[in-house]
Parts: structure tokens; C-alpha cells; sequence
């Protein structure tokens, strides 16, 4: 069963700084039809201005994935981590228990687009934790590269849950499948272009949640970028 959560029924708006839309209940939107799936719990898709960002703010037992799509994002936390997060680039932290963290567009003048993804840990109280590594182009163009995984296979970020990330690239054409194991479920994101998912067609900004179904195939009806979730 694959059920569509298109990008026009989000919840977000445009706050002048920032243009945000949660496909998840996030903040002051409250949906109880969507409040997470499996143990995905946010994704906020954000543009955020040149010269803005997220001011220091804390979070406790949370899987926190920045996923870039444009532009560059500057990242500062209280564990004395700073970093420039790039198209490409796979940035875990693990919240655990407590990290106070900032993130901002580093350029004075163009904006950043980015996916911001929380998971729920395995169980609360973690060492909090960060990571980051690049994934080149050439890795996900036409393949699902996995970015990341509870134990950080293929060169994947770790993070405290059963759920495994993949970013696949792909041209009109192009497709990938994807085997999803028993008792699996599974989210696709399209966080660029437009994709057909089992034939259904999901469209920049669009979620699909997969249930009950064994094979995936996802095939580039534009030129695309998605994200694929592998859950318990």
C-alpha cells in the first residue's frame, strides 16, 4: 500500500526569513493524521534567506539528518563542533541527552534549501554525538547510495535507530528499485524534480508512505532527487 502526502497539504508558511513545510506535525501545526511515520518523526523542508539561520536552541533524544538540496548551511553546537554542510553532504547529530545547536545560511545573499529529518532514537538517554561525511554525485546518479544506517555501512553516518537513508539522483528515464525486507516499511521523499513511485506519481515536495509492499521502483520522470527511508 503506498499512500501520497502531497506538498500542498503541508503545514509550514512563509515567514519572511524562512519559507518552511512540514509534512509531519511540527512546532504550532498539529495534524494527529500526521504525526510521523514508523519512527520518522519530521521532515521540514526549509529556505532560508541569505544573512538568517536558527539561532541556538536545544534538543534532547532525537536522530537530527540536515540533507542540503542548495546554497551551503553553517552548523555550531555545544559539543564544539563547526561545520559547513553542502549539497552532497550527510550530517548526523544525535541529540541524546541534551545538545544546544545552531544552524545558518552562510551566505550574506543567497538562500539555502534544505531537508531537515528527525528520527526517534532506539531508547533515550545517548551519548550526544555528530557526524558528517560526503557523499559525491557520481555515488547516488542513478543508484541509491546509502547515507545513513545503524551501523554506518558502505561509509554511512550512524545513528540509534533501524532505519537505513538512501539519496538516489536520477535523470527522465532512469529508475532504481529498492527490496524492502519483511515487516519493512518504507518513506520516499521528493525533495527535486518528479519520480513515479510503483507508478504513482510524486512531484517536488511530495512523501509517499509504503507499507505492505515488497519491491519498490522509482523511476526519474524529470530530472530528481529523493530520499528513500527503510524502516522497522
Amino acid at each position: 500500500m503506498i499512500t501520497i502526502r502531497r506538498s500542498k497539504e503541508r503545514g509550514g508558511g512563509d515567514f519572511g526569513w524562512l519559507n518552511s513545510h512540514f509534512t509531519f506535525s511540527f512546532d504550532q501545526y498539529h495534524d494527529p493524521r500526521f504525526m510521523g511515520f514508523r519512527s520518522l518523526r519530521v521532515i521540514n523542508e526549509d529556505w532560508v534567506q541569505g544573512g538568517h539561520g536558527f539561532p541556538m536552541h536545544p534538543h534532547r533524544d532525537m536522530e537530527i539528518i540536515t540533507y542540503v538540496l542548495e546554497g551551503a548551511l553553517e552548523h555550531k553546537d555545544s559539543m564544539g563542533n563547526g561545520s559547513i554542510i553542502r549539497p552532497g553532504d550527510g550530517q548526523r547529530m544525535s541529540a541524546g541527552t541534551g545538545v544546544r545547536h545552531s544552524e545558518a545560511n552562510s551566505s550574506k545573499t543567497d538562500p539555502a534549501h534544505l531537508l531537515q529529518i528527525w528520527i526517534l532514537p532506539d531508547h533515550k538517554g545517548h551519548e550526544p554525538g555528530y557526524e558528517q561525511k560526503a557523499f559525491p554525485e557520481a555515488e547516488k546518479r542513478g543508484k541509491l547510495r546509502l547515507i545513513a544506517s545503524p551501523d554506518g555501512k558502505d561509509g554511512s553516518v550512524t545513528i540509534h535507530q533501524d532505519a537505513k537513508l538512501y539519496a538516489s539522483l536520477l535523470k527522465p528515464g532512469q529508475e532504481v528499485k529498492h527490496e524492502l525486507g519483511k515487516g519493512r516499511y518504507a518513506w520516499l521523499q521528493a525533495a527535486k524534480g518528479a519520480v513515479e513511485l510503483n507508478g504513482q506519481s510524486l512531484s517536488q515536495g511530495d512523501g509517499a508512505a509504503v507499507s505492505e509492499e515488497q519491491r519498490l521502483v522509482v523511476k526519474g520522470t524529470e530530472d530528481a532527487e529523493v530520499l528513500l527511508f527503510d524502516l522497522a
